[in-house]
């Protein structure tokens, strides 16, 4: 059974816009521990960042969320020197399973040019420079979400660390721990995992560690940042380790795949691969890169290195037709500058 897609691109985003005199580019990058805010200064060439706390409306509720986004935006807007009736396009993506609610608060403050998407969309820009193809998140979470030549979009994972997450930090560190349970019990190949969880958790024991799973209990975050340790054994040759990289590789390339499929994308086109999960490096790389292939073999798979910010700077000169006016290289330099100011 298959529907609708999920994701869309709203029709100001669709496809570039007419293109019109444009200075000032407000882009907002919201998730559910920060916001970060971008006014790219297409005149001088220049970039002023602002920063909000959570603006995920699962987590902090959207009357939260819309403070922290407007907050960030003002901060942004007020170091480039400039006032809000002056931005030629606003585009705000945001983390979250549904950003109507958001949508409406935003508008009701700022008005209906200020455009806003799921942070997918945001992933994709910045993976693809706005062109036919896919962006991979791997981070604490999992999600995959592309664009066709023809304007066709789709989007799979981003169900959840109970239902999805396939090949994220979290998935890697809860299938590591019950790797490690499962040797305990004689249920299955042996590993240092267990050794590695006890140490990590500052726990006696891996049936202690389980305990605290339950009693505690441990974040999302906590559990995903020990699959950085799973990498650690992986590259040292312990197989179940490795197996788990596997095995994540192959549910999130068959994801990769799907998006493909539904998108009609053929031929040459990039694959952003975003997130931490990744750093694993080749243990992790090598199965996704070879399932990706097995159905698009000419997939450009690369690393994403710009922030998330500058896939909604990139949206925001595709609203105004100013696409080619900066390149995602040079924007990814202008990034990096403003974040280390």
């Amino acid at each position: 059974m298959t529907g609708d897609p999920l994701v869309t691109l709203p029709a100001a985003l669709a496809a570039p816009g007419a293109r019109r005199q444009a200075r000032f580019l407000l882009g907002v990058d919201g998730g559910a521990t920060k916001t970060l805010a971008g006014v790219l200064d297409l005149l001088h060439g220049s970039l002023h960042l602002g920063h909000g706390g959570p603006s995920n409306e699962d987590a902090v509720g959207a009357k939260a969320a819309v403070e922290a986004l407007l907050e960030a935006a003002q901060e942004a807007i007020d170091g480039a020197g400039t006032e809000t009736g002056q931005l030629s396009a606003a585009v705000l993506a945001i983390a979250g399973t549904d950003t109507d609610s958001v949508t409406r608060h935003v508008h009701r403050a700022r008005g209906d040019s200020w455009i806003v998407v799921n942070d997918v969309v945001g992933a994709w820009a910045t993976a693809t420079g706005c062109a036919p193809g896919v962006a991979a998140i791997a981070g604490t979470g999992s999600n995959v979400f592309g664009v066709g030549e023809d304007g066709r979009s789709w989007r799979t994972g981003g169900w959840g660390h109970l239902l999805g997450d396939e090949g994220s930090g979290y998935w890697l560190g809860v299938e590591s721990i019950r790797a490690a349970l499962r040797d305990r019990d004689a249920s299955g190949p042996p590993t240092r995992l267990g050794e590695e969880a006890s140490t990590f958790f500052d726990v006696p024991s891996i049936e202690a560690l389980a305990s605290l799973v339950y009693s505690k209990p441990l974040t999302k975050g906590e559990i995903a940042a020990f699959a950085v340790r799973t990498a650690k054994l992986a590259g040292e040759g312990d197989q179940v380790a490795r197996e788990l990289f596997a095995r994540g590789a192959q549910l999130l390339g068959g994801q990769i795949v799907a998006v493909i499929a539904q998108t009609g994308l053929r031929g040459s086109f990039p694959v952003g691969l975003i997130g931490s999960a990744y750093k694993a490096g080749p243990v992790f790389m090598e199965p996704l890169e070879k399932r990706v292939r097995q159905d698009a073999p000419q997939a450009q798979i690369s690393l994403v290195e710009m922030a998330p910010v500058g896939g909604s700077l990139l949206l925001a000169a595709r609203a105004c037709g100013q696409q080619d006016s900066i390149q995602p290289a040079e924007l990814t330099r202008l990034i990096e500058s403003a974040l280390k100011a």
